[in-house]
């Protein structure tokens, strides 16, 4: 007789955010209504979900530090009312001393208490073969904590897009417990045409995790265009679903993939990673 995998479902919202905070929360509303009538327990949103402008004169009138903005707050509200939990992706806010910003990741229960923050640690500072340019250090400061909290679907480790590039950030999350990797994205197109499938899946096997990635999609108000393919990719590397990179008229696309409760534990202990990973203790 075959025992049942223990499952929790999941809902990834991919969206094109612009530099209407309340446009953007309305259109969250709606998708994490459509969540948890399909059944998931848990919703993800992209990077700068409430907010994209790389205005920062058009932008300042709208970010402050935590303690004054309303948006944790509205978005605590929506998990209350939907009876989910909720990972806000990330926002633009004041650093809580200061003049610059962070990039900020919420983690909300169902019952609307915010159980983990993180601020991106990594600032994408580039110069792409296009010729575009990105310099989010210029207005951004970096964080220096790694968080790791208890959902229903599992530890799940923060990090936030440009983190990706960075596997030494997901052994360190390993090691704190995590067994679930949240990247909320808004990926460039050439980057993302390039690197967005082959990172997630790296990060995925690597650390015998889920990897779940939330992202932008689309052309943006503030002038820029992402790549989209939200995705979750489990343990041993296969994508469980891609949302593409089509936009329809409702504004969002809601992706759904059940999880695996068990698949962590299996892929590690079919290729124990952290045990043989020796390297650290080799002089160079």
């Amino acid at each position: 007789m075959e025992t049942s995998v223990p499952t929790s479902r999941i809902a990834l919202v991919q969206m094109t955010s612009g530099i209407d905070p309340d446009a953007n929360l309305a259109l969250i509303d709606r998708a994490l209504a459509k969540a948890a009538s399909g059944g998931a327990v848990m919703a993800f949103l992209p990077e700068m979900s409430i907010l994209l402008d790389r205005d920062r004169g058009r932008s300042a009138a709208h970010i402050t530090r935590e303690a004054e903005s309303r948006w944790p707050e509205a978005l605590q509200e929506m998990a209350r009312r939907r009876g989910l939990w909720l990972h806000t992706g990330s926002m633009p806010l004041l650093a809580d001393t200061g003049d610059r910003r962070v990039n900020r990741s919420h983690v909300i229960a169902a019952d609307g208490s915010i159980r983990a923050r993180y601020d991106k640690i990594h600032m994408f500072d580039v110069d792409l073969p296009t010729g575009e340019r990105w310099t989010e250090s210029a207005n951004y400061a970096g964080g220096d904590v790694l968080a790791v909290v208890e959902t229903p679907v599992g530890m799940l480790g923060l990090s936030v897009c440009y983190d990706l590039r960075f596997p030494e950030l997901y052994h360190a999350l390993v090691e704190r417990g995590a067994n679930i990797m949240a990247v909320p994205a808004a990926f460039t197109v050439p980057t993302g045409e390039a690197h967005w499938h082959v990172l997630l899946r790296a990060r995925a096997i690597e650390t015998g995790s889920f990897v779940i990635a939330a992202a932008q999609c689309g052309k943006h108000a503030d002038g820029r265009a992402t790549y989209g393919h939200s995705l979750v990719a489990e343990p041993w590397g296969s994508i469980l679903v891609d949302a593409g990179a089509d936009m329809p008229g409702s504004g969002f696309t809601l992706a759904f993939a059940d999880i695996d409760l068990a698949a962590p534990d299996k892929a590690r202990g079919a290729i124990p990673l952290a045990r043989s990973r020796t390297m650290r203790n080799i002089r160079l």
